[in-house]
């Protein structure tokens, strides 16, 4: 089936109350595809990616790179081939930019390689502010000019290394000092930088096309810039998130699924995090196995005292995957305090799922106290973005009866062909274009 092309809005129809069984890959990491197909403009030489998930917010992408004169072609289903021999300065196209945050992460290779480009604000998922000054400082540091006037106006005669101190251990804003630093004069210091799995394979990316990278997966990164980068090969490494929604997926439904070729190095934080929420997972052969037969009972905190799952910078739990552990947790025995750090807004779905009979006290815009089990009805629900869509997917699956998840096509910016590949586990999706 087809992902939901740009204004095409979906609905999902979902059935609950189904099993699932079998074995499932995860798809590359969205968030690590991003920032590598941006950086592909670092060269001018040909980069050929393999396991790109094929999903909007990467089509979207794939669409900006090609308005600023690089080639950019699908050679198989997750296969991308990018050559950027020549790219012209940019004022990138507002309404592109305006579907998918990830426009921010051209700045960055853009100002190497052309230096200057004027970038319209990004858009993206509304579940909070999200800053741009980390960006702006970063390149700044390392030699941009930038002034707005509604948008970013970005010029560079020459990027030079520098000691910079990220404000904020920003994902984006790091990949963006990564890619600038790597065409950089000279050596360049990252304090305080991002070190989540996908700045890792962006960094080993870079390293690819000839960067040198020192401190990859920590928080100081030592970038030593100024060499030619050329043409690389190089396969996405599998999302994380996804592994942690189908992990819930998988427990609230008592589903036997086994996820196939997981990075477990990248899990330790998710599983923990499942783990207090009594959820068991196995390591099978290289697989990762949730067994159907899960108690899923709230490990209480010593004392007997309510314990908290919440999300914090690399490597502690993921504040993506948040929303999947809040619908995971409506159905385990216990109580259990989520305490969502980083977003104010990612939180407000969740009465979408009291609507639905969950036992859930919103506290303020980054707390929920989560009761459980509930017994979910089927309802009528909106996605307002990837993570929270994906949780009532979740939640639909498990409810008795039948709901209509609208706003659907915001799932399918990050979850590549989730019906189907959910169907084939035995789950009961429809898909159909939304009514007018």
């Amino acid at each position: 089936m087809a992902q939901a092309q740009p204004g095409e809005r979906i609905q999902y129809i979902v059935e609950g109350g189904h099993r699932l069984q079998g074995q499932i890959a995860p798809s590359g990491n969205k968030n690590a595809a991003l920032p590598i197909v941006a950086a592909a403009l670092l060269t001018d030489q040909e980069v050929r990616l393999t396991n790109v998930p094929r999903i909007r917010d990467v089509e979207a992408l794939v669409e900006l790179i090609r308005s600023v004169g690089a080639e950019a072609e699908w050679t198989g289903r997750n296969a991308l081939r990018i050559h950027a021999r020549e790219l012209r300065p940019a004022d990138l196209d507002p309404d592109l930019c305006a579907r998918i945050r990830a426009s921010i992460l051209l700045a960055g290779p853009m100002l190497a390689r052309c230096g200057e480009v004027t970038l319209p604000p990004p858009g993206g998922d509304v579940i909070g502010r999200r800053r741009v000054d980390t960006h702006f400082l970063a390149l700044k540091a390392l030699g941009a000019e930038i002034t707005t006037d509604g948008r970013y106006v970005m010029r560079a005669s020459k990027l030079v290394g520098a000691d910079v101190f990220m404000d904020e251990p920003s994902v984006t804003a790091t990949e963006n000092a990564l890619c600038a630093a790597a065409a950089a004069e000279g050596t360049t210091i990252l304090r305080n930088c991002a070190s989540e799995p996908h700045v890792q394979d962006l960094a080993r990316f870079l390293c690819a096309m000839g960067a040198r990278i020192e401190g990859i997966g920590t928080n100081c990164m030592i970038v030593h810039g100024g060499g030619a980068l050329g043409g690389a090969h190089h396969k996405i490494g599998p999302d994380h998130i996804e592994i942690a929604s189908l992990i819930g997926l998988a427990s609230v439904t008592k589903s036997d699924i086994t996820i196939v070729d997981p990075v477990f190095e990248d899990l330790r934080a998710i599983l923990m995090g499942f783990a207090r929420l009594g959820i068991r997972v196995e390591e099978r052969e290289g697989n990762l196995h949730i067994p159907g037969d899960q108690e899923m009972t709230v490990e209480n905190d010593f004392g007997g005292h309510i314990p908290v799952i919440s999300d914090q910078p690399w490597p502690a739990f993921p504040a993506d995957a948040m929303s999947i552990a809040i619908v995971t947790a409506t159905q385990c025995t216990g109580v259990v305090l989520m305490f969502e750090k980083m977003f104010e807004s990612r939180m407000f779905f969740v009465d979408k799922l009291i609507s639905m009979g969950a036992r859930i006290v919103l506290c303020d815009p980054h707390r929920a106290i989560v009761s459980g089990p509930s017994r979910l009805r089927g309802s009528r629900l909106e996605s307002p973005d990837i993570r929270a869509g994906m949780a009532m997917l979740i939640a639909a699956m498990c409810a008795e009866g039948t709901s209509v998840i609208n706003n659907a096509q915001q799932i399918e910016r990050g979850y590549e062909r989730i019906d189907e590949r959910l169907n084939a586990l035995g789950a009961r999706i429809t898909r159909v274009p939304a009514r007018a």
